[in-house]
């Protein structure tokens, strides 16, 4: 579990690199990412980052259970909200919400291939790796240079996550909210009963 320090929009704004330009237009609209049944009885949110490596695991564990139990069953509704510690992050966001049908394709490669993209100090090298992983992920090469220059868009993510942020008071990575309640990263046997308490299948 990652701890969350405060931090501002002006500051990962502020450490843009040439690669996303500055843009004086009206702003961007945020796209809440979801899965399952928008009238489930249990919504369960994720808030994680990309950069996140207890994220990472959490995704290629729990998530995965969590996703073949209960939101491809249509037991409930998952929500996925990004998290953002550092500029890189929001890149990988970008990306991520370049489609938005490609949405959750591109977050399983981002995590499933964190630890390649994140090898490097050097940010013109993170960048590359994610350009990388877009085409991968079968995104144009133009399509990808627009998504990671559209400030208007990253400008709306920082804002939209410290919204959620303060409204949910998170402060780690990953939390999971289920049906309003804040819960710290756990194991899967225990946000199975979570959930099945929740949904009366005890």
């Amino acid at each position: 579990m990652i701890r969350l320090l405060a931090v501002t929009l002006a500051a990962i704004l502020a450490w843009q690199t040439p690669a996303i330009a500055q843009s004086d237009g009206e702003g961007a609209a945020v796209t809440e990412m979801t899965m399952g049944p928008e009238d489930a009885e249990v919504t369960l949110i994720e808030y994680a980052s990309f950069t996140c490596p207890h994220c990472a695991t959490f995704h290629e564990d729990q998530f995965k259970k969590i996703k073949a139990d209960y939101i491809d069953t249509d037991k409930i509704r998952f929500i996925y909200r990004d998290v953002f510690f550092d500029r890189i992050g929001l890149w990988a966001s970008l990306l991520a919400r370049c489609e938005e049908s490609r949405f959750f394709g591109v977050t399983g490669l981002l995590y499933e291939r964190q630890d390649e993209w994140l090898s490097s100090n050097d940010p013109a090298q993170v960048a590359g790796n994610l350009r990388r992983i877009g085409k991968v992920a079968g995104l144009d090469e133009d399509r990808i240079e627009a998504c990671l220059s559209d400030s208007d868009k990253a400008t709306a993510l920082v804002s939209w996550f410290e919204e959620n942020r303060e409204a949910d008071d998170i402060d780690s990575t990953p939390s999971l909210v289920i049906n309003g309640t804040k819960y710290s990263n756990m194991a899967y046997s225990e946000i199975k009963e979570i959930l099945d308490e929740e949904l009366g299948e005890e």
